[in-house]
This record gives C-alpha cells, sequence and structure tokens, in this order.
C-alpha cells in the first residue's frame, strides 16, 4: 500500500514538473515573438517618420505628382493604423508599392537624385527596410516554434488545460518581393 502510495506521488510529482516546464516554455517563445513583433512596430514607425520628409523633398521638385504623394500618405497612415500581423502585411504591401511610384518620380529628375538631403534620406530609408526584412525574420522563426510547440504533444493538451496561447500570423513578404526574391539573378558579359 505504502508502495502504491509512492509510485501515485512519483507520478504526481513528474506530472506537474512536466506541466510546468511546458507551460513556462509556452510562455518564454510567446515572449520571444511578442517581443520580434515589437521590434517590427518600431521599425515600420521609424520608417513612417521619415516618409513625410521623403514627399516633402520630392515635392519641392515635382509639384504636379499629386496623386503619389496622397498615395504615399495614405499608405503610410494605414501602416501605422494596423493592428495585426496580417494588418501589418497588407499595408507593407501598399507601403511598397506606392515607395516605389515616389522613387520612380525622383529617377526623372536628376536634381533631386544629386540632392544631399534626398541622398540621405533614402540611405536613411534603405536602413530601415533592411532592419524590417531582419526584424521580420526573427518574428516569424518565433512565429514557427509557438506554432509548431502549440501542435505537438503533450503541449498541446497541457496548453488547452492551462494555456491561452494561440498561433500566430506570420508577418508575409509582400508579392512583389517575392517575385524578386525567386526570381534568379541574370548575369550578362558585353563583348
Amino acid at each position: 500500500m505504502q508502495i502504491a502510495l509512492i509510485v501515485i506521488a512519483v507520478i504526481a510529482l513528474l506530472l506537474i514538473i512536466v506541466i510546468w516546464a511546458t507551460y513556462n516554455g509556452l510562455v518564454k517563445t510567446n515572449e520571444r515573438v511578442n517581443e520580434a513583433w515589437s521590434d517590427i512596430t518600431v521599425q515600420l514607425k521609424y520608417r513612417a517618420d521619415l516618409i513625410p520628409n521623403v514627399v516633402e523633398t520630392v515635392k519641392g521638385y515635382a509639384k504636379h505628382e499629386k496623386g503619389v504623394f496622397e498615395e504615399v500618405t495614405k499608405a503610410r497612415n494605414a501602416s501605422m493604423s494596423a493592428k495585426s500581423v496580417n494588418g501589418a502585411a497588407e499595408a507593407e504591401r501598399s507601403m511598397q508599392g506606392a515607395l516605389g511610384r515616389l522613387f520612380a518620380i525622383a529617377e526623372a529628375y536628376p536634381e533631386l537624385k544629386a540632392n544631399t538631403n534626398f541622398q540621405q534620406l533614402q540611405l536613411q530609408l534603405q536602413d530601415v527596410e533592411d532592419k524590417i526584412q531582419a526584424a521580420r525574420r526573427f518574428y516569424n522563426a518565433g512565429a514557427k516554434a509557438l506554432n509548431t510547440k502549440l501542435k505537438l504533444f503533450p503541449t498541446n493538451l497541457i496548453n488547452k488545460l492551462v494555456g491561452h496561447f494561440t498561433e500566430r500570423d506570420y508577418f508575409e513578404v509582400p508579392e512583389a518581393e517575392k517575385a524578386q526574391i525567386e526570381k534568379a539573378p541574370e548575369v550578362k558579359f558585353d563583348n
């Protein structure tokens, strides 16, 4: 009888340890994903703060391109008001398109391209775009780790019992960027 109680106590203790360790693992992974998302939002905010300066600089040279300026402003506002990962990804698609059109206008004005302020703003935007990509990769890796844990046994059962964690959406690459990434570079040698 005593041995049976000891066995039951050991099994109960082991079960408590497994639940405790699994739950704490989920908490840590979830917090890593939250931190990664925070990094993305910081970079998106920084870029959004740069955009009015870029628009004003380009406006000085291309006053008649009002539609593009409005499109960039609209995309910036959508980016700032996105409340979810999917909303931010959709806003990113609009932002990439709008910025692409804005910089296409800049290509038509050699004096604008030569403007030191514009060049610095372009460098800052490129830097923040690189940081957004890095933060997105870090976030997606964390989301994958969390989503995988939530599907694995016994974590899935423990989460149903004592957890409140849900799978995270991935912050997807805009389609234009995906096509650019997947396309093999062309190498040509001039004779």
